[in-house]
This record gives structure tokens, C-alpha cells and sequence, in this order.
């Protein structure tokens, strides 16, 4: 079943992919950070981002089965 949360969860996920593959975005030198060109310190960039969202994805998909199990438990002692 489609929720808000797992559309959040996948949003987390894909974002990284789009991002990187979309590359006339970053492929470019300027503007540069301490020296190193923009080209390699976004990508860098968006190894931190990638990690935040992958968390952020987990966590959320771990508290959407536990309210899941949840509701299923409640549901059957219901019943």
C-alpha cells in the first residue's frame, strides 16, 4: 500500500541517483571550495547527503512497520 511516508522514503532514496546522473548540472569548475573544483567537491558533497537520506529513509521505514505490526495486532485482538 502506497503511504505519505513510504513516497518519502522513496523520494530519500532517489534523490541521490537523480542528482548524480544528472551531470550537466555539476560538470563544471567553478565556483571552487578551498581549491578543489566544483565538480568533485559536489559530488563529495553528495556523499554526506546520500548517507543523511538513507538514514532518514530507514528510520522512517522502520517506524512505518512497527505501526504497522501495531495495527495488525490491534486488529486481531479485535476481532
Amino acid at each position: 500500500m502506497v503511504t505519505p511516508v513510504r513516497v518519502v522514503i522513496a523520494l530519500c532514496l532517489v534523490a541521490p541517483f537523480v542528482a548524480m546522473l544528472w551531470v550537466s548540472s555539476y560538470a563544471k569548475v567553478e565556483p571552487t571550495f578551498i581549491g578543489i573544483p566544483f565538480f568533485y567537491w559536489y559530488q563529495m558533497l553528495w556523499v554526506l547527503i546520500s548517507t543523511l537520506l538513507t538514514m532518514i529513509a530507514y528510520k522512517l521505514w522502520q517506524r512505518d512497520q512497527r505501526a504497522r505490526k501495531a495495527e495488525q495486532a490491534q486488529g486481531g485482538a479485535t476481532r
